[in-house]
Parts: C-alpha cells; sequence; structure tokens
C-alpha cells in the first residue's frame, strides 16, 4: 500500500504558488514562483495529492468575475502543464472577508473547503500539510489539525491577522516540498 495514499499538500495560492499581485484579475498576470512546477513534481512523485485552497475576495469585492477567475485558475493548469506539473484540484472562496457574525465557512483559516477535499479524495488531514504565505494559512492548518508550514515568499507571515506558529518555515514552496517528502 503506498505510504502517502490519503496524504495531502495543500496550497496557498498567491505569493506560495503564483507570484504575489495584488487582487489578480487577469490571466496574463500570472507568473509561477521560482521552482513551484518542481516542487508539485515531487510531491505528486511521493504520492501526495497537490490541492489549492486559495481565498479569492476579489470576486466578492467585485474586482473581478467568477468567469475571470476561471480564465486565471485554467492559465495556471497550462503553465504548470508546461511544467510537467499538475494540481488534483482547486479550492476557492469568492467571498468577500464578513463581520465575524457573518464570516462564510469557505474562507480560510475557516476548514470547508479542506473538508470538502478530503472528502472527495478520501484525505487524511490529520496527516496533510498546508503550505501558505499568511497567518490565515497556518491558522487553517491548525483548524483541520495538518501540519502548517510557512514560505517566506508573499507576505511570509507578516499579515499580523493570526496569532499562531507554523510548525516549519521555509524559504519557498521548493524547499518546503523537499522538507514535507522527507518528513517522518
Amino acid at each position: 500500500m503506498p505510504r502517502h495514499r490519503n496524504r495531502a499538500v495543500f496550497l496557498d495560492r498567491d505569493g506560495v504558488l503564483v507570484k504575489h499581485i495584488h487582487y489578480l484579475s487577469r490571466p496574463e498576470q500570472l507568473s509561477l514562483m521560482p521552482g513551484a512546477a518542481r516542487a508539485i513534481r515531487r510531491l505528486r512523485a511521493a504520492e501526495f495529492k497537490v490541492i489549492l485552497v486559495t481565498n479569492q475576495s476579489g470576486v466578492g469585492r467585485g474586482y473581478f468575475s467568477l468567469r475571470q477567475l476561471h480564465k486565471i485558475h485554467r492559465r495556471l493548469r497550462e503553465m504548470l502543464t508546461r511544467g510537467n506539473a499538475k494540481l488534483d484540484a482547486i479550492y476557492y472562496c469568492p467571498h468577500a472577508p464578513a463581520s465575524k457574525s457573518r464570516a462564510c465557512s469557505c474562507r480560510k483559516p475557516a476548514a470547508a473547503l479542506f473538508k470538502r477535499a478530503a472528502k472527495r479524495f478520501a484525505i487524511d488531514l490529520k496527516s496533510s500539510f498546508v503550505v501558505g504565505d499568511s497567518t490565515s494559512d497556518i491558522q487553517a492548518a491548525r483548524n483541520i489539525g495538518a501540519t502548517a508550514i510557512l514560505v517566506k515568499t508573499g507576505y511570509g507571515g507578516s499579515d499580523g491577522r493570526h496569532r499562531v506558529e507554523a510548525d516549519k518555515t521555509c524559504r519557498d514552496l521548493a524547499s518546503a516540498a523537499r522538507w514535507i517528502v522527507c518528513f517522518p
């Protein structure tokens, strides 16, 4: 039986997989982070599911449409394919941040998108990893019981939204993937 059959690596998009652009709204703005495709290939070769989980409040704020977001993600998949890499799935929250009394259940650090992926792919969340550049990503990992990895690209944890520590801090996605594959 494969060692990582029910494990996943959940990636944030902006600042982790692609260069951070404030409210990225057009496919031509996409630029993969150095080593991103290689990192995904490494993780998939180690039999992890690799799943993108991203907050896209620009849709809820009216900065761009769901149709534009789908074009961006289609372009992202094309760019990864050119690097012989593939995501297993993309999950996104299109909602704008709400007050604490009206928060949606899918916006990170909430767990709904991770649970949806876990159900679809029979993933053991507690044996999985979340790689992100913000404290919301790290808090999301805590909320699902996964190992939290902060990368120093993008926000590099400087957003200060949550008082939470990562299990591991890495320079970028490529170094995070190397660490994950060697994780006991």
